[in-house]
């Protein structure tokens, strides 16, 4: 079809189309009086449009010629677009498990557990402790024998004592090791050494019989600590398979959104094209103006598209920089990304009897949970431990030794009475009878004639010592506090077995609607190729057919629009398919396995 406008009073045209000249006149009548109806002032809407925008076609202008606008500037905040960084998907994980801080808080969290357990096996580290002082006493006396003079008694001493101490690592036993020593000086006139070094040394070390034998509060500690550390280590791999996913999908994410940006940009230069195309047609007199006020707002239409698809770039980029920049003053963020590896179309080929399988084998949730079962039968087994009754075996054995100067003070017993033996036994001479006989003498022992080396030496000699032997007993009536809490660890042993079950169920729903989502992200994939390709089809056809005069603009807009509809759809399904791969692999937790990363925190 072929329209000449000559005047706005005299419209003539020519129909080749014989049998549709009356459907072809009213449509001709419509685009005339369309025409005319542009000539009134501009509406409220117009006005708001701002100046660069505004239209500036006359109802007749076959001699328009438009000035050509160069294509949008696509300007980023914060990013210099010269400097770009190449940026592959295995230098993104590498970068994100180095620098993210989710890892590093991770990671940080495993080496405080080791410090955990460190600290619970420093229960088993002995102690060593001692005393040193000078005491000086002066204590008034009461009795004669009290030996003491001018009424009291004055002693000083100087005293060392040392304690070792520290519980076994089985059994549950504790010991203790103490030495004491002493320097005495008194002025006792009973006193036979003068000064003098006592020394002891004495072994204690009580077993527990029932409670506590076989765990005690101090076990448990180490294998909660043990179980911890695991825990974190699970913990851990499970943060990094979520970064891994999250760098993936931010990567494909990055991929459409720069993809999508060429496409939007090729769309606004083929409208502008087609734009020009339309005025060259009005020139020709074969389309009205008002199709080239259509082909404007479809510019302006995609001009928008644009701008939307370039902030969408800028919000995946800055996504996928927060996850592997090292801090907010890291230069990459003034970097532009240019991711270098293309999409990956081959999809991995498992069936969901494997997926399940591998999932349960491999999710550090799992692992997470069998680690709180274990804590809680570790709860278990020590508060029934502690509803038995307190029976302890006690056993001590020391040795003491003594050295010291005799004082050379005569004995006031003895030599009081040494006058008087000789006074009696004067009378029995006398009287003819015998002598009394001498009393033995008293005499210290050459071993305890010495200083500090020879009292150690007797100590060490063992000559003087002693033992005990002895059971503690301590039978709470009820015991309600260690039978509630074997009762409530009961019932959390119960609760983690609930929620494994559960676990299990979200990992098989996740499971199957991962190996759904694949299925279907490639299937949509191959459509939307279909749909691509069609649309360029009908496109380049609705344009040879608007210059054959077989068409209106409004159809060629329409397969335009529904061209890059559908070549984003190519794009978003294809970016689609990788992110489904990357959440497959997550949901099997296959992720660092896939990707060849070995995790080592310790």
């Amino acid at each position: 079809m072929m329209v000449e406008f000559e005047s706005i009073s005299n419209l003539r045209f020519s129909a080749r189309c014989g049998g549709r000249a009356a459907v072809l006149a009213v449509t001709i009548l419509f685009c005339f009086l369309t025409a005319i109806a542009q000539t009134p002032l501009p509406s409220p809407l117009t006005q708001l449009a701002p100046p660069p925008q505004d239209l500036q076609v006359p109802s007749v202008a076959t001699d328009f010629h438009p000035a050509l606008k160069p294509l949008p500037e696509l300007s980023r905040v914060g990013v210099d677009m010269d400097r770009q960084r190449p940026l592959s998907i295995r230098e993104a994980l590498a970068l994100a498990l180095a620098n993210n801080k989710d890892i590093e808080v991770a990671r940080q969290n495993v080496r405080i557990s080791e410090f955990d357990l460190k600290s619970a096996q420093g229960v088993y580290d002995p102690r060593l402790s001692s005393t040193a002082y000078y005491e000086r006493s002066k204590t008034p006396i009461s009795s004669f024998l009290s030996g003491g003079s001018d009424g009291a008694v004055t002693q000083s001493d100087y005293t060392g004592t040392a304690r070792l101490e520290g519980q076994t690592p089985a059994f549950g036993g504790n010991y203790h090791l103490d030495f004491s020593s002493v320097r005495l000086t008194s002025n006792n006139v009973f006193t036979a050494l003068n000064p003098q070094y006592p020394t002891a040394l004495t072994f204690t070390y009580a077993q527990p019989l029932l409670r506590g034998l076989r765990f005690d509060s101090s076990r448990r500690s180490i294998e909660i600590a043990k179980k911890n550390l695991s825990l974190t280590d699970a913990q851990f791999r499970q943060r990094a398979i979520e970064t891994i996913t999250s760098v993936q999908r931010a990567y494909w994410d990055l991929v459409f959104a720069l993809r999508n940006l060429q496409v939007q940009r090729e769309a606004v230069r083929d409208a502008r094209t087609q734009l020009e195309h339309n005025q060259r047609l009005v020139t020709e007199g074969a389309l009205a103006p008002i199709d080239v006020v259509a082909a404007e707002a479809q510019v302006a239409g995609f001009e928008q598209t644009l701008f939307s698809s370039l902030e969408e770039v800028s919000r995946t980029e800055n996504n996928l920089k927060n996850l592997i920049a090292e801090n907010h003053q890291s230069d990459l963020w003034n970097l532009s990304i240019v991711p270098t590896d293309s999409v990956d179309l081959v999809t991995p080929q498992i069936s969901l009897a494997d997926a399940m399988k591998a999932a349960m084998d491999n999710r550090p949730e799992l692992q997470q949970s069998t680690v709180a079962r274990e804590i809680n039968q570790i709860d278990q087994k020590y508060f029934r431990e502690q509803t038995k009754p307190q029976v302890d075996l006690v056993g001590t054995y020391g040795m003491v030794g003594l050295a010291g100067t005799t004082s050379g003070t005569a004995n006031p017993l003895t030599s009081s009475s040494t006058q008087l033996r000789e006074a009696v036994n004067k009378l029995l001479l006398n009287s003819g009878f015998d002598r009394l006989p001498d009393p033995p003498a008293q005499t210290i022992s050459p071993d305890l004639l010495g200083g500090y080396n020879q009292s150690v030496q007797n100590l060490l000699s063992n000559r003087f010592n002693n033992y005990r032997v002895g059971v503690q007993i301590s039978l709470p009536l009820r015991n309600r506090t260690a039978e509630a809490q074997l009762g409530r660890s009961l019932v959390e042993g119960e609760r983690l077995a609930t929620q494994r079950e559960q676990l299990k169920q979200f990992i098989q729903v996740e499971v199957r609607n991962a190996l759904q989502l694949v299925s279907t992200a490639q299937a949509r994939l191959h459509a939307a190729v279909i749909q691509r390709q069609a649309s360029e089809q009908q496109y380049q056809s609705e344009q040879r057919k608007l210059d054959a005069g077989q068409s209106t603009v409004f159809l060629v807009l329409e397969r335009q629009t529904a061209l890059t509809t559908a070549r984003g759809n190519e794009l978003r399904a294809q970016t689609d398919l990788n992110k489904a791969i990357a959440d497959l692999e997550r949901a099997t937790g296959n992720a660092l396995t896939t990707n060849s990363i070995v995790v080592r925190v310790r």
